[in-house]
C-alpha cells in the first residue's frame, strides 16, 4: 500500500518518503537577511524529510516584510544559502527555496521609511510586530501597472539565484495574504486595469510570475503554494471557488512541479467558504499534489492511500521534531513545540529539540 514512507519520483528528483517539511517563518537570519550558521544546523537536522521547503525568502528589498527574514537577491545571501544546500545534500536531503514578496503586509518603520506596496490602496488587517511593539498595518502604495514587470523579473532572478545557490527547486509563495494572493482575490484587488476585475485578470500576476520562474529554470523545478480558505491579513474573495478553480487549472496547465494546497486552519475553518480544500479541487490537479495544514501520521497516510494527495507537508510537528520521519516510522512519541519560541534569534526552540537518538 502506498503511504507516507513510499518513495516518490518528483520529475527525476527521488524523494525517499512523502513526509515533507512545510515552509515556516522562523526569523533566524541576520538583520540584513543573510542566512546564518544556526539556520544551517536547523535544515541539516531535518534532512531526512522527503523534501524541505525553506521559510519565505524575499526576492528584493521591496519584498521585505518580516524582521530577520532571509533574502536571495544579493551575493552574500546566495553564498549563505549555498553553504546550507551543500550541507543538506551532504546529509542526504533535498531542499526547495520558497520565494516571496510581502506586498502590503509590512510596515515602513522596518523598511527605512519605504511604504509597502499592494494591488490597491487597502490596508491589511491585523497588526505588525516591531521591536517597539505591535502597530497597525498602513495603507499600502498602489502599484502602477508599469511597475509590475520589474516585480515579475525579481522572481525570475531569484529563481536563477536559487539555482546558483544549489537548491533542488523553487516554490512560489502564492498563499497566506502576500503579494500574488493579494492580486488574486477581489477583497484586496480593486484595480480597473489588466490586473483587476475578472478572475482571469486577477490571476495574471500569479501566472506571469510562475511563467517567468519556469523560463528561468524549468517547469519541473517550480512549485506553487496556494491557500484557498485562508483569510490571513484580510485577504478575501466574493467567490473563492470560482477564483481558485481558475488559478489552479491555469497553473496545472503550465505543468508546474507541484501544487501545494493548504487546508483551513482552526481559525479559518469557522468562516471558510471552502471547508475541504483538497476534496474540492483534487480533480483539477494532474501535477503532483501536496496537502498541508492539520495533518498527523494517520491523516497523512489516509490522504495518500485514498489518492487525495501525492505528498503531505507538515509544519508545526517539524518545529519540535527534526527526525519526524523516524518518529512516524517507529510510532515514537513526538516532542511538544513551544509556540513562544517559534520566532526569535537564538537556538532555543529552534535547534535544541532532541532527536530520538539523544
Amino acid at each position: 500500500m502506498t503511504d507516507l514512507f513510499t518513495p516518490f519520483d518528483l520529475h527525476g528528483l527521488t524523494l525517499p518518503n512523502r513526509v515533507l517539511m512545510s515552509a515556516m517563518t522562523r526569523t533566524r537570519a541576520s538583520e540584513d537577511g543573510v542566512p546564518t550558521d544556526l539556520m544551517l544546523d536547523y535544515y541539516v537536522q531535518r534532512a531526512s524529510s522527503g523534501l524541505m521547503v525553506t521559510e519565505c525568502v524575499q526576492v528584493s528589498d521591496q519584498a521585505h516584510g518580516i524582521i530577520r527574514c532571509p533574502g536571495i537577491h544579493r551575493d552574500d545571501q546566495i553564498a549563505g544559502w549555498r553553504r546550507i544546500t551543500d550541507a543538506v545534500h551532504a546529509a542526504g536531503g533535498r531542499i526547495f527555496c520558497q520565494i516571496w514578496h510581502c506586498g502590503r503586509v509590512a510596515h515602513p518603520d522596518m523598511r527605512g521609511g519605504e511604504m509597502p506596496v499592494g494591488p490597491s490602496a487597502i490596508a491589511a488587517t491585523g497588526d505588525f510586530f516591531l521591536p517597539t511593539g505591535r502597530v497597525d498595518f498602513p495603507i499600502p502604495r498602489e502599484l502602477d501597472i508599469a511597475e509590475i514587470p520589474a516585480i515579475v523579473e525579481t522572481f525570475a532572478q531569484a529563481t536563477r539565484n536559487a539555482r546558483a545557490a544549489g537548491f533542488d527547486g523553487v516554490e512560489l509563495h502564492g498563499a497566506n495574504g502576500y503579494l500574488q494572493d493579494q492580486f488574486l482575490q477581489d477583497g484586496s484587488n480593486r484595480r480597473a486595469d489588466a490586473y483587476g476585475g475578472s478572475a482571469e485578470n486577477r490571476t495574471r500576476l500569479m501566472l506571469e510570475t510562475a511563467e517567468a520562474m519556469i523560463a528561468a529554470w524549468s517547469a519541473d523545478r517550480v512549485g506553487v503554494r496556494l491557500s484557498p480558505s485562508s483569510s490571513l491579513y484580510g485577504v478575501e474573495d466574493g467567490n473563492k471557488r470560482a477564483t481558485f478553480d481558475f488559478v489552479i487549472q491555469a497553473l496545472n496547465a503550465l505543468g508546474v512541479a507541484y501544487i501545494c494546497l493548504l487546508e483551513p486552519n482552526a481559525k479559518d475553518a469557522e468562516r471558510a467558504q471552502i471547508k475541504h480544500v483538497v476534496e474540492t479541487f483534487r480533480d483539477l490537479v494532474s501535477v503532483p499534489l501536496i496537502v498541508n495544514t492539520g495533518f498527523d501520521k494517520a491523516k497523512g497516510n489516509t490522504a495518500i492511500a485514498s489518492g487525495q494527495a501525492d505528498l503531505v507537508a507538515f509544519g508545526v510537528p517539524y518545529i519540535a521534531n527534526p527526525d519526524l520521519v523516524e518518529r512516524f516510522e517507529t510510532d515514537a512519541p513526538l516532542n511538544k513545540p513551544n509556540p513562544a519560541l517559534f520566532y526569535g534569534t537564538g537556538s532555543a526552540g529552534y535547534t535544541d529539540y532532541p532527536a530520538l537518538a539523544a
